[in-house]
């Protein structure tokens, strides 16, 4: 982490503001495996909070979460515990792929990043952001920034003016290799500033 923080610091001076005004953000670890995939599946475009309670029904409702629990789960068992049909269908198909051994998440370790994202969009609905989250969180990937996130892309035309993806991707190649801790900064800066505007209202 520390090397992250010399480099990136020395290379932006915002980053380095963030630190140095805000503070080292937490790292997140996540267990590697199908369980943490179906709470990312969870997470798609609903806030953090939302997709725990939805988990943890889940875990509470069925005790255990298993690809072969979740496959013969009924569409409503899964509806009671928030889940929408639309993820409902996803967390299936990941099962049934992971059954089937087309996944196995306990091979990702030993597989290159690209061998990874090439295994996990053939689940559907599951599509860049989720793979990031999962390489980030669940692997610990020190160059990755999910450019499809909301918080992380509204951040960066805030702090740099930047519009289109283009110029975002290429704005970060900067901080290639530790963009996964800038990722974290930036995160990290997002939340305790809504978290401020907040309390003034």
């Amino acid at each position: 982490m520390q090397e992250a923080i010399n480099y990136l610091s020395s290379k932006d001076q915002k980053l380095k503001f963030i630190l140095d005004n805000f503070g080292h953000p937490t790292i997140q670890k996540r267990e590697e495996g199908f369980a943490s995939m179906c709470h990312i599946i969870l997470e798609q475009q609903v806030s953090i909070a939302s997709a725990k309670a939805c988990y943890i029904k889940l875990e509470n409702y069925f005790t255990f979460i298993t690809p072969e629990i979740l496959l013969n789960a009924t569409d409503e068992e899964l509806r009671n515990c928030g889940v929408s049909r639309q993820k409902s269908s996803y967390l299936k198909d990941l099962s049934s792929k992971v059954i089937s051994n087309e996944i196995d998440f306990a091979t990702f370790s030993s597989k290159s990043e690209a061998q990874i994202r090439k295994e996990l969009l053939t689940i559907k609905g599951v599509g860049n952001w989720s793979i990031e989250v999962y390489l980030m969180f669940c692997l610990q990937a020190p160059d990755i920034i999910p450019l499809g996130d909301i918080a992380i892309v509204n951040t960066m035309k805030e702090l740099y003016e930047l519009h289109d993806k283009w110029e975002l991707e290429n704005f970060t190649n900067s901080w290639s290799p530790h963009r996964t801790f800038a990722s974290f900064l930036l995160w990290h800066y997002y939340l305790l500033k809504k978290r401020a505007i907040k309390k003034q209202d």
